[in-house]
């Protein structure tokens, strides 16, 4: 990890960590194909949820870093788009960023799903893994769905990819062998200080988990090729303690006038329906009552600009 531009990018007030004796902290990197379950496991190391999650390929637009802190260690768990094919700009810059968080990392853990046969996708992931120096972890995930024969013949097959330091077998659904996973990685972990305070959870402004939550609905509520075509960003955002009430203002963009019909629904029942599911996570998420404006605009073509991919901070605008 470059220090230096780290701490450029998350400055820290007083004189900077504090190292403790046998303190345990660094990277961690959750990487594979989409829908492997990374962002599932994230959400369930953190005990919390602060990452989307959907059967929707390219649900995870961001480099995500959640922060567990504990006694003993800090990991900064680094949630990764999934690798795929890309088939536009955005999936360019989804790949682009999953494959940068590889580099500077203490652990990188690549995950495969335990109930698929491991195919030439994941034997790509595998490959970009082995470069990095990082240690390894094989991860097979959604452990639940199989027997134990289909689990075994998974494990034979992903153990071949690649020159692993340690393997775990896991269902973040349910949360077997997720501890396990943990304490895997920490033990990969080289001593070191806390980078970040310990009641801090994620790196990522709030804004950007509140837009994440909306967009989360959109991706659960519609199919085809309109979930991949939504981008949402949040313009105004503020709290009133008087009525305990986060007042927030969102953008739907869309990129062609029937994705935005479909989007708002005949007599804007479908936006409605968007608007009440986010508001029940986000009033979880920040604990207070949420009114929750939503708009929906056109900006064609937006997977395709890399400028304004970046303005809603994918990728590598992340």
């Amino acid at each position: 990890m470059d220090l230096d531009a780290f701490f450029a990018e998350h400055p820290m007030g007083g004189t900077g960590p504090v190292m403790q004796e046998g303190f345990r902290s660094g990277f961690l990197t959750l990487v594979g194909r989409p829908n492997a379950g990374k962002s599932t496991l994230l959400n369930a190391i953190m005990g919390k949820k602060i990452a989307i999650t959907s059967n929707t390929a390219q649900t995870t637009r961001h480099r995500f870093r959640a922060v567990l802190t504990r006694e003993d260690c800090q990991l900064i768990i680094v949630d990764t788009p999934g690798l795929h094919k890309p088939q536009d700009v955005l999936g360019e810059e989804l790949n682009t960023s999953a494959l940068k968080a590889l580099a500077d990392v203490d652990v990188v853990a690549m995950l495969i799903d335990a109930s698929k046969p491991v195919g030439t996708g994941d034997e790509w992931v595998a490959r970009q893994v082995a470069n990095a120096k990082a240690k390894k972890i094989l991860v097979l995930s959604k452990s639940d769905k199989v027997d134990d024969a289909q689990l075994a013949a998974q494990r034979d097959a992903a153990w071949e990819l690649a020159d692993w330091d340690g393997m775990a077998v896991l269902s973040a659904q349910t949360g077997e062998g997720v501890q396990e996973f943990v304490e895997a990685a920490v033990s990969l972990m080289p001593e070191g200080p806390a980078w970040f305070p310990a009641d801090m959870n994620t790196d990522q402004p709030i804004e950007v988990i509140v837009a994440e939550f909306i967009r989360e609905k959109i991706l659960r509520s519609f199919s085809d090729e309109v979930p991949h075509a939504i981008g949402v960003a949040v313009e105004e955002m503020s709290y009133h303690k008087k009525n305990d009430l986060h007042r927030i203002y969102a953008i739907i963009y869309v990129e062609r006038d029937s994705q935005k019909g479909i989007i708002i629904g005949k007599g804007g029942s479908a936006i409605k329906r968007i608007g009440s599911e986010a508001r029940v996570d986000l009033e979880q998420l920040l604990g207070s009552r949420v009114y929750l404006d939503l708009k929906v605009k056109v900006r064609k073509n937006w997977r395709r600009d890399a400028t304004q991919i970046r303005r809603f901070g994918y990728g590598e605008g992340a």
